[in-house]
């Protein structure tokens, strides 16, 4: 067990949580911004859905919090050999021109609580929610439109997440966005975590 499981309460990130909390810092000012004064506005026009768990020592502290939404893994935009790669993972007579997906939009972990393992323990978390029974969609990804800087791109590959694009230019390339980009669009394949 980890520490969100044995001192936290896993919640939705309401106006109520966010007004009774102490200010949550991740030490990203835009995703601090977000969490704290955007996410209920995403929740109300429905872009969004965020999530938190709170500590249970004390409710007024945000340990974490991810906003979740609908996307697809595109792979008719794709150079052939991204395609095929993908496309190998499912049966040829499945195969589609984009499979289901769940953006990972936002997500942040309280910068007292960084060291303890928590966004690992986050998106293990993450990763098994979307393959319970009872999900009520299917998804066959996580997706993630990850800052482009070291750490926060180590952290997604450390927690098995892949580039869509073998490498920026041509990510760049093939989505139509400046160079250098801000952000790498990443993916984790959830069969992964059924096969464990």
């Amino acid at each position: 067990m980890g520490f969100l499981a044995e001192h936290g309460t896993f919640r939705i990130l309401t106006r109520e949580i966010i007004d009774s909390s102490r200010l949550f810092s991740c030490g990203n000012p835009d995703l601090d911004e977000f969490f704290m004064k955007d996410s209920s506005n995403y929740a109300e026009k429905l872009l969004g859905k965020t999530y938190c768990y709170l500590l249970d020592d004390n409710p007024a502290i945000i340990l974490c919090a991810f906003t979740v939404s609908n996307d697809s893994v595109r792979v008719d935009q794709l150079p052939n050999s991204r395609k095929k790669k993908i496309n190998n993972a499912i049966p040829r007579e499945k195969q589609m021109r984009r499979y289901p997906a769940v953006l990972i939009g936002r997500l942040g972990v309280n910068v007292d609580y960084a060291s303890k393992g928590v966004g690992t323990e986050l998106m293990d978390f993450i990763k098994r929610w979307f393959v319970q029974p009872d999900n009520k969609t299917g998804c066959r990804y996580l997706a993630v439109d990850s800052y482009n800087v070291k750490s926060a791109l180590g952290f997604y590959e450390k927690n098995g997440f892949r580039y869509l694009f073998s490498n920026e230019e041509q990510e760049a390339k093939n989505s139509g966005l400046p160079m250098p980009m801000k952000t790498r669009y990443m993916y984790f394949d959830l069969l992964d975590v059924l096969e464990r």
